[in-house]
């Protein structure tokens, strides 16, 4: 048989595009799957909370999902305090929100303030956990998806609140806009990390009356430059980790006013509740790590 190069060289060919398709087929998931087992062997997923070994990442302990409190029953349409007493359905204003109005139309949270929800945000915070950002994003979408059903006031747009950008060269990184952006990833509503600009550095509200924390932050923001081109006539969805007194959101949704937009919110990871065994003591992050390691020697 006499050799036939244009056939051998068709031949070569499907040859080499079969590996690839082999490689794409049950060899790749063979191979992810071996991947993943030593994964889980080596470094265990755990508790965001705690640190016992659990099923999955991102996964809470039995213990610490049954203590989040989540807020999903009747609350304040403006500062989403909850309102126990009040009819579910029928949207009602707390009194502090009565006497003097926010300049936020809603600001829900995704749960209460409380030991297993501190300890996620502190160690996203100042732990350098990163991957908890895209855990709250996950308990926010629930939230961000009704407040904006039936949209009708404008496309939303997530903003985070900026930090100083002293305070951001010296933690590296802004975890209101790392939420943001895995909330962006996750739900597909658009955000913008730079619309809103933090002018000065603030001290710190911990400690600090209602309102010696606004005169702390009166001020503190501004919009950047053709912000209003941007985000005019949108519905202006500020993100933060916490919502303690409000404070902070005020003094954002005060500047995000200015752009014109339809509507301004707030959405936060976990919201303090007033009367509400919240905890306040500094976080020790080296005991922490020590139990978790005590955990994993032992698990």
């Amino acid at each position: 048989m006499l050799h036939n190069p244009k056939m051998a060289m068709r031949v070569g060919k499907e040859g080499q595009d079969a590996a690839p398709r082999r490689w794409n087929g049950p060899l790749r998931t063979m191979v992810r799957s071996v991947a993943r087992g030593v994964a889980d062997y080596a470094l265990p997923p755990r508790c965001p909370a705690c640190g016992v070994i659990v099923g999955d990442d991102r996964q809470f302990c039995l213990a610490c999902w049954s203590s989040l409190d989540f807020l999903d029953g009747p609350a304040c349409s403006r500062c989403s305090i909850p309102l126990p007493d009040a009819p579910a359905g029928i949207p009602l204003e707390c009194g502090a929100c009565l006497a003097d109005p926010p300049p936020f139309d809603g600001a829900p949270a995704a749960v209460a303030y409380g030991p297993a929800a501190r300890t996620v945000a502190l160690r996203l915070k100042y732990g350098r956990r990163l991957g908890h950002a895209r855990l709250m994003a996950q308990f926010l979408a629930r939230p961000l998806a009704a407040l904006t059903m039936g949209e009708e006031d404008g496309e939303p747009l997530l903003v985070p609140i900026p930090l100083h950008r002293w305070r951001l060269w010296s933690r590296g990184f802004n975890q209101a806009a790392l939420v943001a952006d895995a909330l962006a990833r996750h739900s597909g509503v658009a955000h913008d990390p730079h619309l809103l600009v933090r002018t000065r550095a603030t001290a710190s509200l911990r400690g600090k009356g209602k309102r010696e924390r606004e005169r702390i932050v009166a001020g503190a923001f501004a919009l950047a430059p053709a912000a209003r081109t941007r985000a005019a006539g949108r519905h202006l969805i500020l993100v933060d980790d916490v919502h303690a007194s409000g404070a902070t959101l005020r003094a954002a949704a005060r500047a995000l006013r200015r752009v014109g937009a339809a509507r301004v919110s707030a959405l936060t990871w976990a919201r303090v509740v007033p009367g509400a065994a919240s905890p306040v003591d500094p976080i020790d992050f080296a005991k922490l790590d020590s139990d978790m390691d005590g955990r994993m020697m032992t698990g």
